[in-house]
């Protein structure tokens, strides 16, 4: 299991972004990494309703957007309100409450200037959702209403962080302001969908699917054939991100029919949320299928039943089905 961010409150079950903390799997260690704001102290975590534009400490190497920042040790006392700074202002769509964010990220401690958690070392973003309690307040708080492609510089009273208890696996004490520069490189929701080159559907025998990216559904003609007995996993779309890998956790847009009679059995988009999980949580069908893709890829997958639930009935899903899937990689998580 990767090491998680100590900006996370992990939901049970679920694998979300990488960070710091332990590099030990287990859900004892990772609440310890992870403290939802529930296990926090109501009164600590209770944000001031007061955002004010400073201050904030001098950024002082790596300037630009996406690169790893060098901030300086702040000076003074820092505000006891949540400290906003838009640093470079991005063009891309506003965050709104409920977006998973893609971002890169470094925290360090108002008076000390310690690092305690950064992406870019990690050569991946961070991807969370943002506004519904899934991060420290005062990222909830200060992120809501920017815009993608912007660089903002965050001081955050120990309120809004990790109350009194504070963090101490990260080094962060009850009353530490902590300090972040955070790039959003990205914003995902409900309507979003896979980015890159169209791809040629050219065998008869396998479904098509439809290539718009408005956001809707797309549609899943099935031929009226016999199934195929083997996997297939094929570019509908191709995005240029990086290959998934099987110990990768996505998060993805998806619909799902049934071979005989086209029927749909699941999707997403019905239900206006995005999908994230583990690779190795789920059918073989899947986990093979979406190995080595593209992020930002649409791709085609059909899956025999015996790398799906087989013998085993599911809900709106007879045994023996083989399955039909439209599945849009937004990002790995």
């Amino acid at each position: 299991m990767r090491r998680r961010s100590v900006l996370l409150a992990v939901p049970a079950g679920l694998l979300t972004a990488a960070g710091c903390g332990s590099e030990k799997s287990g859900s004892e260690k990772s609440s310890k990494a992870s403290p939802s704001p529930e296990t926090s102290s109501p009164k600590a975590a209770e944000p001031t309703g007061k955002i004010v534009s400073g201050p904030v400490p001098a950024i002082t190497g790596g300037t630009k957007f996406g690169e790893k920042p060098k901030i300086a040790k702040g000076t003074g006392t820092p505000s006891p309100d949540l400290a906003v700074k838009t640093v470079i202002k991005g063009d891309g769509a506003k965050v709104a409450s409920g977006d998973y964010l893609q971002v890169h990220y470094l925290g360090q401690i108002w008076n000390t200037a310690k690092v305690f958690d950064n992406s870019y070392d990690r050569g991946q973003p961070a991807v969370f959702p943002i506004g519904v309690g899934q991060v420290i307040p005062g990222w909830d708080k200060g992120l809501v209403g920017k815009q993608v492609g912007s660089r903002v510089e965050l001081a955050i009273p120990p309120a809004l962080g990790y109350g009194k208890q504070g963090q101490p696996q990260a080094g962060i004490k009850g009353t530490d302001t902590m300090v972040f520069v955070v790039d959003i490189k990205n914003a995902f929701n409900g309507k979003s969908s896979a980015k890159g080159d169209t791809v040629a559907q050219s065998n008869p025998d396998l479904p098509k699917v439809g290539t718009g990216t408005d956001g809707t559904a797309p549609t899943i003609d099935v031929p009226k054939k016999a199934a195929p007995k083997k996997l297939v996993s094929a570019y509908v779309i191709e995005g240029d991100g990086p290959k998934v890998k099987a110990t990768d956790s996505l998060l993805v847009q998806y619909k799902g029919v049934l071979w005989d009679g086209g029927k749909q059995f699941d999707a997403t988009y019905k239900k206006g949320q995005l999908a994230q999980f583990s690779l190795q949580q789920v059918v073989k069908g899947w986990a093979q299928g979406l190995t080595g893709k593209k992020v930002g890829s649409r791709v085609l997958i059909v899956i025999p039943p015996d790398l799906g639930y087989g013998k085993q009935a599911q809900q709106g899903i007879p045994a023996n089905s083989t399955l039909v899937f439209s599945v849009d990689i937004l990002a790995v998580l």
